[in-house]
């Protein structure tokens, strides 16, 4: 009886759902008419090299399938001194770049950390194009990029419109670089530049219209990230970001936004469906270079020469690090490092301009290279008290520091010598920096310092060698940043 029961019910269920009508929610849309196309990106490589062998091998390999298109979204220098000290500075990244298929890049903001010369002999030879709305480089040697570069690729028309940031300076209009190296350059704000590429995609008959940029994902409020570009300024199919250095699939205002990470560990693959002129479907899959295995034997024999070419120089050992030093650590050191080395009373280091960490072990020149990349000179000013603490205050920023103590007392900052003793506001203190610092944030510096002959990476470089060549930072709480 039970099992009589038990059928039934089962039999009323199955016929419940089989009256059950389908919903247009429910129906699977056609795309039996799309056409495919895969684009591949990465973004924030920032010198790395290792990975461009298995990025052509992925490439290589979807192109025997698919219509493919390989862009980046910026920052293709600065952080590896494989590159950045190579001959001729940059020169690897665009030559692996070339050799991996690329079509498109923006230019980021660390572009333009080599000079204004560097900067035109890297974009002349690049075989892909760059793309930028918000720059000019009227009245000067270096290639003006691309507003938007329509690229035609089998049956396929694709508009990319480059932006980049501009926040490198609280009173003015430049990326986040260093600016004494954009000064014949001219940049808008993003957001003051895009209104008038709304209508893009109609006027290049093009099929898909992307934003490459280098903003960032979020603006916070602030400045125009990828999140407001796509609230704001609806114009895309879909946007390709860098500059945050995030990983991000996501959708604001039903537009596609996406960004790798940073440093080519990832590489970025969007399969995309577009049907007469409509994006119908993506796919989004984040590939990790680091676990995967394959690549191309050729490129990889001249990554290897790369490398190799600068071992000799690099792999000089000049300390030790007695732990694996996190990049805090290191900025406590590298200011004590740069105070002793320029023989001043303080001195500051901008987080920013620590870009790595440091291992337990020898201690290299290229390990130095590594965590300063900037090429940045040293400078000395004379400054009161006074003026340091309305530096501290009004540039927004944290900084590493040496030689003094700093914290803050409601809203004010209190600055004492290491005896814990308060130093009175009209006392004159040498302060050593590297010269991006000043060049930011020049309303709080006398308009004459006195410029040192040498790098802040020799200059730190000079310490090992001759001053301590022993690094162990177990605790290290010299940062400061106004609240």
């Amino acid at each position: 009886m039970k099992k009589i029961h038990l059928i039934a019910s089962i039999l009323s269920i199955a016929m419940i759902i089989c009256s059950c009508k389908k919903t247009e929610d429910d129906v699977i849309p056609d795309y039996s008419g799309a056409s495919k196309l895969t684009i591949f990106f990465v973004n924030d490589q920032h010198g790395q090299i290792n990975n461009f062998s298995k990025i052509k091998y992925i490439v290589d390999l979807e192109k025997q399938l698919n219509s493919v298109i390989v862009v980046c979204s910026g920052d293709i220098f600065s952080g590896n001194p494989v590159v950045d000290y190579y001959d001729e500075k940059g020169y690897p990244m665009i030559d692996l770049m070339n050799r991996s298929g690329f079509n498109v890049s923006v230019v980021g903001n660390h572009e333009y950390d080599y000079g204004e010369e560097v900067l035109k002999d890297r974009m002349e030879q690049a075989n892909f194009a760059w793309v930028c709305a918000n720059v000019d480089y009227d009245g000067t040697e270096v290639p003006e990029p691309y507003e938007y570069y329509t690229l035609a690729i089998d049956s396929f028309r694709v508009t990319f419109l480059g932006l980049t940031e501009t926040n490198g300076k609280d009173n003015g209009t430049i990326p986040s670089t260093h600016p004494f190296r954009v000064q014949n350059f001219s940049f808008q704000r993003p957001e003051s530049v895009v209104a008038q590429y709304a209508n893009v995609k109609e006027q290049e008959n093009a099929d898909l219209y992307i934003a490459l940029t280098h903003l960032g994902h979020d603006g916070y409020g602030v400045s125009l990230g990828d999140y407001e570009l796509a609230d704001q300024f609806p114009y895309f199919d879909l946007i390709i970001g860098g500059h945050s250095h995030s990983e991000q699939n996501t959708s604001v205002n039903g537009i596609p936004i996406f960004q790798s990470g940073s440093y080519l560990n990832k590489l970025g693959k969007i399969k995309l469906l577009v049907q007469e002129k409509v994006l119908v479907h993506t796919d989004f899959e984040l590939i990790d270079l680091s676990s995967y295995t394959a690549e191309d034997a050729g490129l990889k024999a001249i990554i290897e020469q790369y490398n190799e070419s600068m071992a000799v120089v690099l792999d000089e050992v000049i300390g030790y690090s007695h732990l694996n030093h996190q990049k805090s650590q290191v900025g406590c050191f590298y200011t004590d490092a740069l105070r002793q080395r320029m023989d001043v009373d303080v001195s500051f280091q901008n987080s920013g301009g620590i870009r790595a960490g440091l291992n337990q072990g020898d201690i290299t020149v290229g390990e130095v290279y590594a965590f300063d990349p900037f090429d940045n000179g040293a400078v000395i000013y004379e400054m009161t008290v006074s003026d340091i603490k309305a530096f501290l205050k009004g540039s927004g920023s944290g900084f590493y520091y040496s030689g003094i103590r700093i914290s803050q007392d409601a809203n004010s900052v209190v600055i004492r010598d290491m005896n814990n003793t308060v130093i009175p506001n009209s006392s004159i203190l040498r302060v050593g920096i590297n010269d991006y610092i000043p060049a930011v944030y020049d309303n709080y510096f006398p308009a004459v310092g006195d410029i040192q002959a040498y790098t802040t990476a020799e200059a730190i470089m000079y310490y090992l060698e001759n001053i301590n060549d022993q690094v162990n930072y177990p605790d290290c709480e010299h940062f400061f940043v106004y609240q």
